[in-house]
């Protein structure tokens, strides 16, 4: 099949015998100019007889993109062309960001698109290991091509019939591999997984006192909410928003490894208890941020049991490893919570965005969220209206996250994700041994990894022998930084780096590209030393 030329009868027409086959004409003549310097986007569809031209249009536009695809997975290619801000502002050969008053011609739009792709950063190549979501999954980016073309909206059946059929099915097989019964549950795809931590909070308060949602906090006790001080920023993000406050947000130690210290949070109920707040919800992280730890879940749970609090897991970056049999048991304990955030986009390769929150109680999104627009939730529709899903939402309108990581579920198989997340540990692994082998680097804490981040120092030749001290922590907290700087200029390779807690600026590789190999570690390793040499 000519995947380029559909038929009529490919596109939903009735075939006619009294008619031309007008994909057959097509197939037999150019479809539209290479010259696109003359054509406006009104000469596309719908225009009259614009199906030609736009067949041309998206055709080049595909070669770029392909293109791009390619080039990604070639080692020889860089993962950026830096330039900086007041550079791409004021124009490079040609790309301005400014908006005319006059369209501008087909053709400069392609030239547009071709900049925008050269000038960004190639997250899919195999020596980006900047994020926690990188790579580029073919069957993922086709099915984000779909959704676009399909441009529908997520909040009721009639308007999006197969996209919230996908949705079900989706957190449906989420939920049980959490490992919920069948009978239990909800969940929605959200805008990432700070939303997701969001809605987790926002339940945990409306189910203890669903009287917020009519007459606000002014109602409410003052509430606290428990955190490591490794979790992720969006929690005490999501207490501002909530009107909870920060001040109400009690970080809890965590152990060398990053782990939250159970007795810790014993010990942070009671005292918050004390000063007359009242604790409702427990936030246990399955694969911290910059450890990648996973907090202690059962002791979390049993904790939470005893003073009537609401778990939530933040499984965002750590709910990858539930599709693996070889590391799932990291996450034991999960089934125990109230609710769990899980984002595919990050070790499951998914492109962005694809995040999801699952929720124990059944009905509970409804309750908390429904307010019955009668202009899009009407009972007396002529379907089950318990598909129309949007009253769940705190948006209206909400993006088709599910149908990419539904093809490549049916592309992948739950085998294909998990040997996909097999693998990125064993690259996380490597690191690791390589790092252990090499004077040049420290480990910033020895314990073998538990996910895939690796978090280390270079040591440059003129601080190897200063004794540990001020002076060397001064000037180790500038090497990174410094690094990063030369490797962003060179682009061939690109690495996070941070501080945290009193330890000085260090790198943390991350592992969520399936396309990475060991080569690509080694080179990681030698250019950092080779752009850190003289420092």
């Amino acid at each position: 099949m000519n995947f380029l030329k559909l038929s009529d009868r490919d596109l939903g027409e009735t075939a006619s015998t009294d008619k031309p086959k007008r994909s057959s004409e097509f197939s037999e003549r150019k479809l539209a100019p290479a010259d696109f310097s003359g054509i406006y986007s009104n000469d596309l569809l719908p225009a009259s007889c614009g199906e030609e031209m736009t067949r041309g249009f998206l055709q080049e536009l595909v070669d770029i993109l392909l293109g791009f695809i390619c080039k990604s997975n070639q080692r020889s290619s860089k993962v950026l062309d830096f330039h900086h801000p007041h550079q791409l502002k004021e124009g490079l050969e040609g790309f301005s960001l400014d908006l005319p008053d006059q369209p501008e011609t087909l053709e400069q739009l392609l030239v547009d698109c071709r900049d925008t792709l050269k000038y960004g950063v190639s997250t899919g190549h195999p020596r980006f290991f900047n994020q926690l979501s990188s790579g580029l999954d073919v069957i993922g980016v086709a099915g984000e091509w779909l959704t676009s073309t399909a441009n529908t909206n997520m909040f009721t059946y009639e308007v999006s019939p197969v996209f919230l059929l996908i949705e079900e099915v989706l957190l449906k097989k989420m939920r049980s591999i959490v490992g919920w019964a069948d009978d239990e549950g909800d969940g929605l795809f959200c805008p990432g997984g700070t939303i997701s931590n969001l809605y987790s909070i926002l339940l945990a308060r409306y189910h203890f006192y669903p009287e917020v949602k009519t007459r606000g906090m002014g109602a409410l006790p003052r509430l606290a909410l428990f955190t490591s001080e490794h979790s992720h920023y969006s929690v005490k993000k999501s207490a501002a928003v909530l009107g909870i406050g920060t001040e109400n947000v009690v970080v809890v130690k965590c152990d060398e490894r990053g782990k939250i210290i159970p007795a810790a949070l014993e010990t942070s109920i009671a005292t918050a208890k004390e000063k007359g707040l009242v604790p409702f919800y427990v936030n246990a992280t399955a694969g911290t941020t910059v450890y990648g730890a996973f907090d202690p879940l059962n002791v979390i749970a049993d904790i939470c049991h005893s003073h009537t609090l609401w778990m939530h897991v933040d499984a965002a970056w750590g709910g990858g490893l539930l599709m693996s049999d070889r590391h799932r048991m990291k996450l034991q304990g999960i089934e125990r919570a109230c609710s769990v955030t899980w984002n595919p986009h990050k070790m499951m390769g998914v492109p962005l965005q694809c995040s999801a929150i699952l929720v124990k109680k059944r009905g509970l999104l409804q309750e908390c969220n429904k307010l019955g627009a009668q202009y899009l939730f009407q009972t007396d529709k002529p379907y089950d209206v318990s598909y129309d899903t949007g009253d769940k939402s705190i948006q209206c309108g909400r993006h088709v996250d599910v149908f990419k990581l539904w093809l490549m579920w049916k592309a992948k198989g739950s085998d294909g994700f998990g040997s996909q997340v097999n693998k990125c540990l064993e690259n996380a692994e490597y690191l690791y041994d390589q790092l252990q082998k090499r004077t040049e680097f420290e480990l910033v804490f020895k314990n073998k990894p538990e996910h895939s981040n690796v978090c280390f120092w270079y040591i440059p030749p003129s601080l190897r022998s200063l004794p540990p001290g001020s002076d060397r922590d001064r000037r180790l907290h500038q090497v990174a930084p410094r690094i990063k700087g030369r490797m962003m200029e060179k682009g061939s390779v690109l690495i996070g780096y941070q501080p945290l807690g009193t330890k000085v600026n260090f790198f943390r590789c991350v592992f969520s590209n399936p396309a990475t190999q060991q080569e690509d570690i080694d080179f990681l390793l030698d250019e950092i030393c080779k752009l850190g040499a003289d420092l």
